[in-house]
């Protein structure tokens, strides 16, 4: 999960103009629930069902072919 935030409105000394649209993103690249307003200060809060993790590794199985044994002379001090 990734959790993006960014306020909004403009900062009072200098030119900085903040976008806000904060949200969350799930492990598929999803948004969980709607984007912040872009305009409008929020607080978002959002139920994670972090279960979706183990299923989105079995799917995608990153760790299945790994091989540390591989690595250990790029790893001895």
């Amino acid at each position: 999960f990734v959790a993006a935030i960014n306020r909004v409105g403009q900062e009072e000394y200098g030119d900085n103009d903040f976008y806000g649209t904060s949200y969350f993103v799930d492990p598929r690249g999803q948004f969980v629930g709607e984007v912040a307003s872009d305009k409008e200060e929020e607080l978002v809060v959002r139920d994670l069902d972090f279960g979706l993790i183990d299923e989105v590794r079995q799917q995608w199985a990153f760790y299945r072919d790994r091989r540390p044994d591989a690595y250990d002379g790029l790893v001895e001090p």
